[in-house]
């Protein structure tokens, strides 16, 4: 097994209607239950296979430190849709957003795993659109699939 994890952030882009069965079970493993929704989870090979069995709903790439920072600063949720703070991330270990945003990039925490944290962030519909056909993959031109550091600027545009 690889000794090094990546932290991948996935984004539902595709709606609720019409969907296969096994590809809507897959997306609620995922959390991952309406459009605009996102989440992180590293590059294990059963998370793979899930991105892979949904990849005409889903984007992914590899997301920066920053981008982490900016989805827990803006989109961060408790239980109970209060805001993520500093005085909570002490309680569960971490001084600040920042301290947490490094252990889920080094993969030393899992983000959906933290107590009292909601798995999920609730981003917005993305400033000047995805930039393609929602039907299409990204490497020929659409909106899904595998994006690679290209998801960091499709964070900034979406939270």
């Amino acid at each position: 097994m690889r000794d090094t994890r990546k932290c991948l952030a996935v984004i539902r882009v595709r709606g609720v209607s019409d969907i296969f069965q096994e590809i809507d079970d897959t997306l609620k493993l995922l959390h991952l239950t309406r459009n605009c929704h996102a989440t992180l989870i590293d590059d294990r090979p059963s998370h793979l296979g899930m991105l892979s069995k949904a990849k005409d709903y889903l984007t992914w790439g590899e997301v920066s430190r920053e981008g982490i920072i900016l989805l827990l600063k803006k989109r961060g949720r408790l239980e109970g849709n209060r805001k993520l703070t500093d005085a909570y991330l002490q309680e569960i270990g971490y001084d600040t957003i920042e301290d947490l945003a490094e252990a889920v990039h080094k993969m030393k925490a899992e983000y959906h795993k933290l107590h009292g944290v909601k798995p999920i962030f609730r981003l917005r519909p993305p400033k000047k659109g995805y930039g393609g056909k929602v039907k299409r993959s990204f490497a020929s031109g659409g909106v899904t699939g595998d994006r690679g550091q290209a998801i960091n600027d499709l964070i900034k545009r979406m939270a």
